[in-house]
């Protein structure tokens, strides 16, 4: 793809900022929700703090070459349930989110001493194209049902059920859908960089005119946005090492044997996320980051950055799908748009007004955004198999079962363990193209 700013260009400061706003909406919704559903208090202030930092930890480690924000992982999402699990103190599953987090990015570490050593090579062995490309585009499509389901919700509920209409949500979405296509395809200049600032303004104004008549006619229906979020806000984060304090002497063998058996596995599964993401970007930028800045830097940069994540925010981090969607659709493949990015996610959230602000931007809105960024996910993956010779029944059943396994959605569970889909789709993916092309002779 033709990038506007290539990745080690600089956009004007003014700009920067503009650039750097619409990549944290674009990653936002996504970072904030993991804290959400674990619950047990975890600050969702903090958990954008430690994607921040994870972020810029990221980027040292890349040597600033790899456009990409990293976000609160939702792979992890039993392994943090475990942490607070069995009865453990509210502190000891803070610290045990600490912990759990180091274990998995020593997985990255390990991993990324193994490839400096025998290099990346093997890994396009395994994962040509064939197998590569069906998978990134599962990573959009296994989006799907999220982009969809947000389309028919607000985020004003009471006594647990949501007030607006979800045909009204609905057509909030598809404003903020429409108004961001329109504006990536027609804008003029700063317009067309900035689609989804423009659209999620839009749906926002129009869902707080809503919201608006709603509370004041007593109209449930049109009660969308949840403006009582603005109401007792902090100015600082409930970072999680704070409240991991008081807990060291707590600690006992079993507890640390189930959390490496919580979250060591999953962060293999990850692994293969990883490498699929970075595969994508890499089509998209059309520089290949597995060789340049190299497959160790990026693992590196991940796991050393999850933990430090983690340490803030409790939340592992991971390389964001969204954030590759916002570079392919805005054209802006800058990694000082990314460092912005963070600095400005870390910034934010000590500013409890706009934090909240963020927090109020309701699900339908977001959903019309998720929409175009999941769907050009999935579309870069399909490009990749554009090369590859699908008259060749070995290419073809090996994209079938990949795509077919993804869509289905199989998934794998063993205990607090789940093996998702788009990870069940690789492997069976990779175990498909060895077999079905043992004994062929290289051309």
């Amino acid at each position: 793809m033709k990038m506007t700013y290539g990745v080690k260009d600089k956009p004007k400061f003014g700009q920067l900022i503009v650039f750097a706003f619409q990549q944290l909406l674009a990653i936002m919704a996504a970072t904030i929700a993991v804290p959400m559903i674990v619950g047990n208090g975890m600050s969702t202030s903090a958990a954008l703090f430690g994607a921040g930092v994870g972020t810029l930890i990221y980027i040292l480690f890349t040597k600033a070459k790899s456009p990409v924000f990293l976000g609160s992982s939702f792979a992890f999402l039993g392994s943090m349930a475990a942490a607070f699990a069995g009865g453990v103190s509210m502190s000891l599953g803070y610290l045990g989110l600490i912990i759990g987090a180091i274990f998995a990015g020593l997985v990255y570490v390990v991993i990324a001493i193994i490839v400096k050593f025998t290099g990346a090579g093997w890994v396009s062995k395994i994962m040509p194209a064939v197998v590569i490309g069906p998978t990134v585009a599962i990573i959009g499509l296994s989006l799907a049902g999220n982009a969809i389901g947000d389309m028919f919700k607000g985020n004003v509920a009471t006594e647990g059920v949501q007030n607006a209409d979800p045909y009204i949500c609905l057509i909030v979405g598809l404003i903020t859908l429409f108004v961001t296509m329109i504006c990536s395809v027609y804008g003029k200049k700063m317009a067309k960089m900035i689609p989804f600032i423009i659209g999620i303004c839009a749906g926002y104004a129009v869902a707080a005119v809503l919201t608006v008549i709603g509370n004041n006619t007593g109209n449930q229906a049109l009660q969308i946005i949840n403006f009582s979020l603005f109401e007792n806000m902090k100015w600082v984060p409930d970072f999680t090492f704070i409240k991991a304090s008081s807990a060291f002497g707590e600690l006992t063998p079993e507890y640390i044997g189930t959390l490496a058996v919580a979250y060591i596995p999953v962060a293999f599964v990850v692994f293969a996320e990883h490498i699929a993401d970075h595969k994508n970007i890499s089509s998209i930028i059309e520089t290949d980051l597995l060789e340049d800045p190299g497959l160790h830097r990026t693992l590196l940069g991940d796991g050393v950055g999850s933990m430090a994540g983690a340490i803030f925010g409790g939340c592992p981090n991971t390389t964001y799908g969204e954030s590759i969607g916002c570079v392919a659709i805005s054209g802006n493949a800058s990694v000082t748009t990314t460092f912005a990015t963070a600095i400005l996610a870390i910034a934010i959230s000590f500013v409890a007004p706009f934090s909240a602000f963020l927090a109020t931007i309701p699900s339908c809105v977001m959903g019309g955004v998720c929409i175009a960024l999941y769907g050009f996910i999935a579309v870069s993956g399909l490009k990749m198999v554009q090369k590859v010779d699908l008259d060749d029944n070995r290419n073809l059943f090996v994209t079938s079962v990949i795509l077919i396994a993804g869509v289905g959605g199989l998934s794998l569970t063993f205990g607090k363990i789940t093996i998702t889909e788009v990870a069940c789709a690789l492997i069976l993916g990779i175990v498909t193209n060895v077999i079905l092309n043992l004994g062929k002779k290289k051309d």
